[in-house]
């Protein structure tokens, strides 16, 4: 993972998304939805309902409307329902694309998807055809500017709470961990005052494939943009070296 600074993508992500708040507010919304279904209402209880506020905090998501959220989703007559889907193809290249979805109308999901491939020049495969290029890992991006904890502190906190592994770039500190630690390391580093840009369990590349055609690039983020405009969209991760 050293030398590969996600922070420049991350922070991009970030900026769409702040052009956006309509949109990761809905997503946040339908995850909060499925956490406290699946796990209750209590965060004090579950884990999963924890991370997802925590996400929504980092995306700025106002605390009244978070509560809101939760009250919603415990309330017997709520009718929200929805289910994960998840589809994997190529863009141009060979470019690896996972999309992960949470929606209540899988048909038109689906349609939704298989159409930004398809403007970008790209194919939907079978589940599992390109997976397997990535691992399933907790990720922490910590900004530097905004982080006042020394580096050796700061792995040391996070190597001690269960992180696998810490990496110091130019401008980010990254932390993976296992999925299964993931909410223990990011409560620890919450504990411990160190503000997350990105906290997630993700899919990282194992590889990464460059793109010198300009043609190439344009299709790509012409799919790209397509997925990101879906509100049932809620990740897509790519092994593109941007």
């Amino acid at each position: 993972m050293s030398g590969h600074s996600k922070f420049a993508n991350i922070k991009h992500k970030k900026e769409k998304n702040d052009a956006k708040k309509g949109k990761i507010f809905t997503v946040i919304g339908r995850e909060i939805v499925m956490a406290v279904k699946a796990g209750g209402a209590d965060p004090n209880n579950n884990s999963k309902l924890r991370d997802v506020i925590a996400k929504a905090k980092a995306n700025n998501m106002p605390n009244d409307t978070i509560e809101r959220g939760i009250k919603k989703a415990a309330g017997a007559d709520s009718a929200d329902n929805y289910e994960h889907a998840t589809y994997e193809g190529y863009g141009p290249n060979g470019v690896a694309i996972i999309v992960e979805t949470l929606t209540d109308n899988k048909n038109r999901t689906a349609s939704n998807v298989r159409n930004a491939f398809t403007k970008g020049y790209g194919s939907i495969g079978t589940q599992g055809c390109v997976s397997f290029m990535f691992d399933q890992k907790g990720q922490i991006i910590i900004d530097k500017e905004e982080c006042e904890m020394d580096a050796d502190d700061l792995m040391m906190t996070a190597l001690d709470a269960g992180a696998e592994d810490f990496s110091e770039e130019e401008d980010s500190y990254e932390v993976l961990t296992a999925p299964d630690d993931f909410s223990a390391v990011r409560e620890a580093l919450e504990q411990a005052g160190v503000p997350m840009l990105e906290a997630q369990v993700a899919m990282v590349p194992q590889t990464y494939v460059e793109l010198t055609d300009e043609k190439d690039i344009k299709n790509l983020q012409r799919t790209l943009d397509l997925l990101d405009e879906d509100d049932d969209v809620t990740d897509v991760w790519t092994n593109w070296d941007e």
